[in-house]
C-alpha cells in the first residue's frame, strides 16, 4: 500500500514564502515509488502554487471546505471550487472541531463533498486528554468514524483516508506530550478493527496515517506501526530540512 506523508501548514507563511519553501522542497526531493507526499498550504496559496507544483513529486491539499457546492455563504470556499487545484482536502481535524466548533453533521457532509467532487477527504479523528483519562477512546473514535463515513458507500470507501491524531499529542495544543508508539498501536489497531467489522475486507485498503508532534526523531518508529500507511505533519512540515528529513525516512522504512 502508498506512504503518505502530508504536510499542514495551518495558518503559515505569506503566499511568497510558501512559493519559496515549495521551491526548495521540490529541488530536495526525488519521487519514490510506493510514497505519495503532499502539502497543505494555506486557502489563499493554493491557486499560485499549483502553478509551480510538479505533481509527479508533489501534490496540493486542503486544509477545509464547505460542503455546499455553491451559495449564498460568505467567506466559505466549496469543495467544487478546489477541483482541479488539489487532491485532498482535510476533514474534520481537531482544531476544526474544538476551535471553530465543527459538528459530527459538517463533518460527514464535506466528507461525502469531497468524494462528490472527486478530491480524497483525509478524516481525522482522535480524542481528547480527558477522554483518554476516563478510558474512552475507543468510544470516541468509533463514533467519529462511524459518523465521519455515515454517507459513504463500499464503492466509496477507497476514496478515502483516515488519520488518527490524538488531541492530546498535537503540538499547538497546551500540555501536549508525544505520543509513545505502544499508545499510537492500540488505537491503530482500534480503527481498524472497527472498519473491518463495518465495511468488510474492502476497509483493508484504506490508508490510515498517524499525526500528532511528528518529527524527525520520531518518524521512523511511527511509520513501524502495524497498520500506520504515513503521517499527517504539523509543526515539522515547517521547517524544510526537518520535514525533508522525515520524507527520506519514510522511503528508508518503507523500502
Amino acid at each position: 500500500m502508498r506512504t503518505y506523508i502530508v504536510g499542514n501548514w495551518k495558518m503559515n507563511f505569506t503566499i511568497g514564502e510558501s512559493s519559496i519553501y515549495l521551491h526548495k522542497l521540490l529541488k530536495k526531493i526525488t519521487p519514490s515509488r510506493g510514497l505519495q507526499i503532499a502539502v497543505a498550504p494555506s486557502l489563499i496559496a493554493l491557486q499560485p502554487l499549483s502553478l509551480q507544483l510538479d505533481r509527479k513529486k508533489i501534490k496540493l491539499v486542503a486544509q477545509n471546505c464547505c460542503a455546499k457546492d455553491f451559495g449564498a455563504y460568505t467567506g466559505e470556499t466549496a469543495v467544487a471550487q478546489l477541483r482541479g487545484l488539489v487532491d485532498f482536502c482535510i476533514v474534520g481535524h481537531s482544531e476544526r472541531r474544538y476551535v471553530f466548533g465543527e459538528t459530527d453533521k459538517d463533518i460527514r457532509e464535506k466528507v461525502a463533498a469531497c468524494i462528490r467532487n472527486n478530491i480524497t477527504p483525509i478524516l481525522c479523528i482522535g480524542e481528547t486528554e480527558s477522554e483518554r483519562t476516563f478510558g474512552e477512546t475507543a468510544d470516541v473514535l468509533r463514533d467519529q468514524l462511524a459518523s465521519g463515513l455515515a454517507d459513504v458507500s463500499k464503492e466509496d470507501l477507497a476514496k478515502v483516508i483516515i488519520a488518527y491524531e490524538p488531541v492530546w499529542a498535537i503540538s499547538s495544543v497546551k500540555g501536549a506530550r508525544v505520543a509513545v508508539p505502544d499508545d499510537v498501536s492500540c488505537c491503530i489497531d482500534l480503527i481498524r478493527k472497527h472498519l473491518k467489522s463495518t465495511y468488510g475486507k474492502e476497509a483493508e485498503d484504506i490508508p490510515v496515517l498517524y499525526g500528532g508532534s511528528v518529527s524527525p526523531s520520531n518518524c521512523g518508529a511511527y511509520l513501524t506501526i502495524p497498520g500506520v500507511n504515513g503521517l499527517l505533519v504539523g509543526a515539522s512540515s515547517l521547517i524544510l530540512d526537518q520535514f525533508n528529513d522525515i520524507i527520506e525516512t519514510a522511503k528508508r522504512v518503507r523500502s
